[in-house]
């Protein structure tokens, strides 16, 4: 057992003395970018060290960035840049007598945009390269009005959000003891700033990208915010013919274009055009029908139209008979047809009023016209039901 434990020490110790032997050769450092004739960076290949026998002695790779470093030993060397695909003793770029000197770290780029470089070139190869400058400066104009137009839509969310919550925001500014009138005033205020920045934006963008059936999109409900509806109404009319043209055309835009003129339409008393633009909406984007119909009513109701309000909310119901709203702008269109018994001095409701209102109730016992609705059934002598289930709708 000793004799085994002694011969194991004697052969580990004969295998460190080579290594205590050894000693650390004094090395420099290279590094340098690569840049082909086109201006751009190289993506992939490598950087060689080569001696006069033109073996390489050092590889470096590149990075993605097109930047290349490593360490050698003294001496001069030829460094040459190839790509993955290059033949052997055909190297894309070169340069001789390059020195690596000990503890420097060498600066060696491979610009090939340099002259030197280029005369080497053909004809023809000259030509492609020129070719490739062109689409290469195209696609960066492209890709920085892109970038551009990014920045402006997220923009135009913004104040689109900014414009639907005026109300609150002009109440919140002038405090509660201020004037109806005023508030109104400060709400309009702060939708025109919102809208014309939106106006703004788009109509220097679908300049710059007419194809782009978002930046008409977001154009059209500006000018609709502004009252400028026969602008509006090109620019929603020009989403649905992008649409239309596309190979994919996306719903939700072509319900919303149809929806907006609808708004255009009933804002300006083309009450079947108005119809018509909001059963398009709904048919094209089915998932969003309900919503679509909603706001037909809502419009509708406030534009003080109350048969054109009760026939919108009818649909909107069928589309989706468990939202509350329809079931109260059906009301307070039908109760524009109410009468006063003078003998019993209360509301006369006219056929099927009462229904939607307690429908409106079972719905929404809490919601904000809930006590108006309570109001009005009580002043019609009917008695308010939570649980009241309406018959068919007519």
């Amino acid at each position: 057992m000793k004799r085994t434990i002694s011969l194991c020490l004697g052969f580990l110790a004969l295998a460190l003395l080579p290594a205590l032997a050894q000693t650390t050769e004094p090395t420099g450092k290279i590094h340098g970018h690569v840049t082909y004739p086109t201006g751009a960076a190289a993506t992939d290949g490598s950087v060689s060290l080569s001696t006069d026998n033109g073996k390489a002695k050092y590889t470096f790779p590149l990075t993605a960035d097109g930047d290349y470093s490593g360490e050698a030993s003294p001496g001069t060397y030829t460094v040459i840049f190839r790509q993955p695909n290059t033949p052997p003793g055909k190297p894309y770029d070169f340069f001789e007598g390059v020195k690596i000197v000990v503890g420097k770290d060498v600066l060696q780029d491979f610009d090939m945009t340099r002259k030197e470089f280029m005369d080497t070139l053909t004809a023809d190869q000259k030509k492609q390269l020129e070719e490739i400058k062109k689409r290469n400066s195209e696609v960066m104009k492209a890709n920085e009005v892109v970038k551009n137009i990014n920045a402006d839509l997220r923009l135009c969310l913004q104040d689109i959000k900014d414009a639907d919550s005026a109300r609150a925001t002009a109440t919140q500014t002038l405090g509660a003891a201020a004037s109806r009138s005023d508030i109104d005033a400060k709400e309009a205020e702060i939708k025109a700033a919102k809208y014309g920045e939106v106006e703004t934006l788009m109509l220097k963008d679908t300049a710059a990208k007419a194809d782009a059936s978002v930046l008409w999109a977001n154009l059209g409900q500006a000018q609709i915010g502004l009252k400028k509806y026969d602008d509006a109404e090109t620019s929603l009319k020009k989403v649905i013919e992008l649409e239309a043209a596309s190979k994919k055309p996306n719903p939700q835009a072509q319900g919303a274009a149809n929806a907006g003129l609808g708004e255009i339409y009933a804002r300006t008393g083309k009450i079947p055009e108005a119809n018509a633009a909001y059963d398009a909406a709904a048919k094209v984007d089915p998932t969003k029908a309900a919503f679509y119909l909603k706001n037909e009513a809502v419009i509708f109701f406030q534009m003080n139209n109350g048969d054109a309000q009760i026939a919108a909310a009818n649909e909107a119901i069928a589309a989706d008979p468990t939202q509350p709203l329809p079931y109260y702008l059906k009301g307070q269109g039908l109760i524009q047809k109410s009468t006063f018994d003078a003998k019993t001095h209360k509301i006369v409701l006219p056929e099927g009023c009462a229904d939607a209102y307690q429908k409106y109730l079972e719905l929404a016992p809490t919601g904000p016209y809930a006590a108006e609705v309570k109001g009005i059934l009580e002043q019609a002598g009917q008695t308010v039901s939570t649980t009241f289930k309406a018959g068919k709708q007519k």
